[in-house]
């Protein structure tokens, strides 16, 4: 059997947990459905599994008492390469609490997730490949094609919306560990074909323990063969201490020596840890194996529960309908509310007019009535001047007539002239007097018109306030029916086009409809705005405001006499 490479499936195993994590991530911001802070474990791990991966056959700075490998190299490269992330990476340097390269490196992928740019920089990374062989090994993951699928795989992070505090999280001193319980989980609704591929994901998972374990084992070999060169070192250390500072070498190795006792402590702590791991895993394959039976009788609990949910799904759909007839009736409830508003403040409009010809009336009729009063005092002064020259002609006819008996003929004919010029002028007094009674009688009636004036008034305030109630219940009815606006704008639309008039055209119509007499050019048509007939000017010479038009327009005879005795039925 052919030996696989080593570092191929170090790179397959990467591989297979960055798809895990990310479409793990994905699927568990969009059902937890609001902004992802620094707590949340699928974003974690995700961060984990990212450094891990850029770590992947990072080259060593080898130093005189250890080695060290940091992923912020390569990553300081993007803003020479990318414009944009020079922001990224000056807020990553004014960070007061970072003190390692691993936490400024930790630090920019936090920020390049929150500016939803992290694909974008590290496609522009992966691209320069000669730029990257100097931190990476030829056989690194980011020099290899799983580098780019990775890099793919991170454009599905633009949907996610996070927001990490990184000012206050202590970056340095993390441990980078892959929790696999993250990912061992099922859930009870599973079907068979995922809890295979589940079963794959562990058994995935599995190798790359196994992969690890090599790993810490030959960084174990490595550290002993470290410790070997040291030893050897230090015997060469101690043939020199005879010409130089024997106790400063000696510090030195010590410091030296124990460092590298706690790396190699800490190497076979991580192995058992590894190990324990590893045992825990296969454990939990057994298990996972073992509630197959389990999760089969779940499914067809599942399937009753689903036939349950789709009755109270009949049941709510019923309600629905109910609501909608609800609305509807509501609806049509506006629609009478709505021409009653409309009605009523067509009659306010002509109460108001009816009100403004009567204070013209009553100013003409005082008018009148001064005039009435000024002729009165007219007539009965010229009706006493008359008098008096009455008396004077009397007084010198008698003194005449018996002087002047000869005129008696022509005295007794000017006494008959002037009786019936007296006659003329008590008959013009009793007219006169007559006028004043009538105009007295106009000025009683202008005060009951006052009285009535004054009524009207009041029942024109009462009618105001009656509207204004019925307008508060409109806008109640109104914010009651908001949520059904769209479905009363469809029923508005087919009411107007069922309730919509004939218009009559113009060739079709040669004489008027009422008059019957034809047209020509002096006599011209006119549409009848409300039934859509054709009449001549003297027949639909009338202006009325209609439904559709809250200006008055041109109606017909006919129309105008039926909507005037419907305003006036519709009046309290």
């Amino acid at each position: 059997m052919a030996v696989k490479d080593p570092t191929a499936v170090e790179r397959a195993n990467l591989l297979n947990m960055a798809k895990l994590s990310i479409k793990g991530l994905i699927e568990s911001a969009l059902s937890f459905g609001r902004t992802l802070d620094s707590d949340y474990p699928p974003l974690q791990q995700f961060f984990v599994v990212m450094e891990h991966c850029l770590k992947h056959g990072l080259k060593v700075r080898k130093s005189f008492l250890s080695y060290n490998k940091t992923i912020w190299g390569p990553l300081e490269l993007v803003e020479k390469l990318y414009p944009e992330a020079e922001e990224i990476a000056a807020s990553v340097r004014d960070l007061p609490g970072l003190k390692t390269p691993l936490g400024r490196a930790r630090a920019w992928l936090r920020l390049a997730l929150m500016q939803k740019k992290m694909a974008d920089y590290l496609r522009c990374l992966i691209i320069q490949r000669d730029l990257l062989s100097e931190f990476y090994e030829y056989h690194a993951l980011m020099m290899e094609e799983e580098g780019a699928v990775i890099v793919g795989l991170l454009v599905g992070l633009n949907v996610i919306d996070a927001n990490l505090c990184v000012k206050g999280e202590d970056l340095d001193s993390q441990v980078g560990v892959i929790d696999f319980s993250v990912y061992l989980k099922s859930d009870d609704d599973i079907g068979g074909k995922e809890r295979d591929v589940q079963i794959a994901a562990i058994l995935d998972q599995k190798n790359y323990v196994e992969e690890l374990n090599r790993q810490l084992n030959s960084t174990v070999s490595s550290l002993h063969a470290r410790v070997d060169s040291l030893e050897k070192s230090n015997t060469k250390l101690i043939e020199e201490a005879t010409k130089v500072d024997a106790e400063a070498e000696l510090q030195t190795y010590k410091h030296s020596r124990q460092g590298l006792d706690e790396m190699y402590s800490e190497a076979r702590r991580q192995l058992r840890e590894e190990a324990q791991l590893r045992q825990d895993m296969e454990n939990e394959l057994v298990v996972q194996v073992s509630m197959k039976h389990e999760i089969e009788l779940a499914m067809k609990l599942l399937e009753k529960d689903i036939h349950e949910k789709q009755d109270t799904l009949i049941g709510l759909r019923q309600q629905l309908d109910e609501v909608k007839a609800i609305n509807v009736e509501m609806y049509q409830k506006l629609q009478v509310s709505e021409d009653a508003v409309k009605e009523k403040s067509e009659i306010i409009s002509r109460l108001e007019d009816k009100t403004n010809q009567i204070n013209a009336t009553m100013k003409q009729l005082e008018q009148r009535l001064q005039q009435a009063e000024k002729a009165q005092m007219e007539a009965e002064a010229e009706d006493e001047k008359l008098k008096q020259e009455y008396v004077n002609k009397s007084e010198s006819l008698q003194n005449e007539f018996s002087q002047k008996e000869k005129q008696l003929l022509q005295l007794e004919t000017d006494l008959k002239i002037e009786k019936e010029w007296r006659q003329t002028l008590e008959d013009d007094l009793q007219k006169e007097k007559e006028t004043v009674s009538q105009l007295r009688i106009e000025t009683r009636e202008i005060i009951n018109l006052k009285k009535e004036f004054l009524k009207l008034q009041e029942k024109n305030k009462n009618l105001k306030r009656i509207c204004e109630d019925q307008e508060a219940a409109l806008q109640e009815l109104a914010s009651k029916l908001s949520e059904s606006k769209l479905k009363i704008e469809d029923i508005k639309e087919a009411n107007k086009a069922l309730q919509g008039q004939v218009w009559l055209k113009d060739k079709e119509a040669t004489h008027c409809k009422l008059c019957e007499k034809e047209f020509s050019l002096s006599k011209r048509k006119h549409h009848c705005r409300n039934c859509g007939e054709i009449f001549c000017n003297a027949c639909s010479d009338n202006e009325l405001p209609l439904p559709s038009s809250p200006k008055p327009v041109r109606v017909c005879d006919s129309c105008h006499a039926i909507l005037i005795q419907r305003c006036s039925s519709n009046v309290p």
